[in-house]
Formats: structure tokens, sequence, C-alpha cells
């Protein structure tokens, strides 16, 4: 028989495991609001790639010639614009400021300040390095590699290394990139300068090159041309066309090069000490006046490209994608394209090409992507003058 007492007891347990419920929904509340919150994208204008549905978010408009981008370890972007500017932002916003005191450049067609890259151990010694374009008195210039300190937003203590000679009249292709690898050696480089493409094939100057030199600018005793006579013994590759594009994979220890053919040609090279990539001996382009410029395409002893495109997209900026904020494109190269205007997404399988995407289409003349300590995706461009962060969703 069901009494008032049972009623009284089942009564009082509902009311305890209430009480218990209602206890627990309030810590998992609590505990919610106080852990760690992933950000909310608005997904309004979002774009679905192959592989990833991603947001542009732009974050500045109104630069000119955009160049080269380095990130601080407190944040702080540096973005070079080719006049001779160092532009300062904070928190993905422009500050206003820019880096007083740098030195004078030769600011004609492709030359001026180009990239910047700090040193591996910033934090302890506070360089930042930067490839531009010294003028000389007679009004020709060569790709120079200096470094210097900040105090506030002055360049201070300023050392050039090297100057990759001998000096030419004219601004074209002038390179030009700066990374480090894992043991601290900087690697530079260097375009042909355009009127007389066998520079790269000759060891006695420093045109059609990639460069590697101590973070002093003083030369390594294991650079493969250091003790041959009449060479230039910074040269760590030769035979590269105007290569604008330089990253160092971190993952593989391997360097990869972008560099721009002439009409048609643009190639992706795996940069190895003291190979020579065939410019202008063998090549996939042909003259601007479609005149070939080469009957061949590969000859022993010369390294042939990991690929190649015709007709060109104007390789320049090259990144490779190490963040886990992207894990459908983690390591995928990453190609900036100032003619096709898009950031081409190369699909790799190990050193070997398999396919590619088109990101961003007509956003502009993409100079450089990049990606950040943080782990995002980065890109500036000419013509529409953005700096942009790319957003991964899903």
């Amino acid at each position: 028989m069901f009494t008032f007492a049972a009623l009284t007891v089942t009564t009082m347990a509902l009311r305890s495991l209430y009480r218990s419920l209602a206890i627990m929904t309030m810590a998992v509340i609590t505990w919610t609001s106080c852990g760690p919150k992933a950000p909310v994208i608005d997904e309004t204008f979002a774009t679905q790639t192959e592989k990833l549905l991603i947001k542009v978010d732009t974050l500045h408009t109104g630069l000119e010639n955009p160049w080269g981008m380095t990130w601080l370890p407190d944040g702080t972007l540096l973005v070079t614009e080719r006049k001779g500017e160092i532009l300062v932002f904070k928190e993905d916003k422009f500050t206003g400021e820019k880096i007083q005191g740098l030195p004078a450049v030769h600011n004609v067609n492709q030359a001026g300040l180009l990239d910047v890259a700090v040193h591996p151990n910033y934090a302890e010694n506070g360089w930042i390095y930067i490839s531009y374009a010294k003028h000389f008195e007679d009004s020709t210039a060569a790709t120079t590699i200096l470094r210097f300190k900040l105090e506030g937003n002055q360049a201070v203590n300023q050392e050039e290394l090297i100057v990759a000679g001998p000096s030419w009249k004219g601004g074209r292709h002038f390179g030009s990139r700066i990374v480090f690898d894992k043991a601290g050696f900087l690697y530079f480089s260097n375009g042909d300068k355009g009127n007389i493409p066998m520079n790269a094939q000759n060891l006695n100057n420093a045109h059609g090159k990639i460069h590697r030199i101590k973070d002093d600018g003083s030369i390594p005793a294991d650079n493969p041309f250091k003790d041959s006579l009449g060479t230039t013994s910074s040269i760590w590759t030769y035979g590269n066309r105007n290569p604008q594009g330089l990253i160092y994979d971190k993952a593989n220890d391997r360097i990869w090069e972008v560099e721009h053919g002439p009409m048609g040609g643009d190639e992706l090279n795996l940069i190895e000490k003291g190979k020579n990539y065939g410019w202008p001996v063998i090549t996939y382009g042909i003259n601007y006046d479609g005149t070939p410029i080469t009957d061949i395409q590969e000859k022993e002893g010369m390294e042939q490209p990991k690929h190649y495109w015709v007709p060109s997209i104007a390789t320049c900026g090259v990144a490779v994608v190490t963040s886990d904020k992207y894990p459908a494109w983690k390591g995928n190269i990453l190609i900036a394209a100032l003619a096709k205007q898009h950031i081409a997404r190369v699909e790799m399988n190990g050193t070997t090409y398999v396919k590619e995407e088109k990101l961003l289409q007509d956003i502009g003349r993409v100079r450089q992507v990049a990606e950040s300590p943080e782990g995002y995706i980065y890109a500036i461009t000419e013509a529409t003058g953005l700096l942009v962060k790319l957003l991964p969703i899903r």
C-alpha cells in the first residue's frame, strides 16, 4: 500500500536529486565560462576553398609597393615599402609609425628596400636584417644586406654586411629575400640584373645567385666556392634568374626558392649546395618578343625545377604551412603570384609536385605570403595595396 510516509520520503529524495543536478549544472556553467573560448568568426563573405572554409580579414589598405614582412617576438609586425620605409603594426593595426634612420635606397623599378627578417636569436641580440638596393654616385646599385637594432623606432648600430656586386645600372632583377636556417646561416637571393642573363652562370659576380653568409656577414668555411680563384665566395647556388621567393622549411631542413621566368618558365626549386639551376642555358620560357632564348630545357649538370609555370604566374614570395590552424594545408607551399593575382597552394609529396589550387583570385598583385609566429597566414598586395590575414573557419 502506498502511504503518506512513503510519499514524503519520495518527495524528499526527488528534492535532493534536483539540488544535486542544479549544483552540477552550475559547476558546468562556471567551468565553461572560465575556460578558454574559441574565437567566433563571422562567416559572412567566407570563402570555401577545396579543403578549408576561410575568411579574408583586411587589416590595412593603402600600401604602395610592399615587399617583405616579419614579426618581432612581442607580436609587432614590420612591413617594408620599396621606396625605403618600414611600417610598424601592433595587434594587426597600423600604428602610424615608421622606423626612422634607414639607409637611402635606389628606388628604381624593381629596386629599393626589399626584404626584412629578424635574427633567430632576436630576443637575445636584437638584430634586424634588411636587403635593399644600395645607391652609388654613378647611379648604379647593388643588392646589399644590412643589419640594425631598434631604439624605440630608430634604426641604430647599423652594420653593412655584404654588397652583392658589381653595382649595376637600372632597376631590374634585384631579388631579394632573406632566410635563416637552423644553424643560423643567412641566405639571400639576388637577380641577374636583367640585361645580361649570363651573369647567372658566371661565378665571378654575385648576380643570379643564392648566397650564404654568417649572421655577421663573414663567409662560412664550407661554402662551395669559397676557395675557388676568381669566384664570389658567398655563392651557394647559381643559374637563378630573378629569385624573389625564399623560405626555410624547418621541419625538413631544406630551402625552397621561386623565381621569375621570362615569358613563361617561372620555377619552384629545391635549393642545394653548389648546384647550377640552369638560367639562361636552359629554361621553359621565351623572350618577351616571342623569340626563343634557348633550344634546350635540360642539360647534364643543371637542375630541373620541381615545378614550372607556362604561362607565368609571376612567382614572388613563398611560405610553407606549418600551423595546426590550417590542418588540411599543413606542409603545403604557398606562392604569391603577381601577374595572375592569387596565392598558389601547392601540394607536394616529399619534393615532388602533386597539384595546386588558386586562392584569393584577383585580390591584387600578391608580393609576399608569410606565416606568423602565432600560426596565421598573412599576405601583402600591390595595386590593391592590402595587408590581409586568412582566418580558418573549418
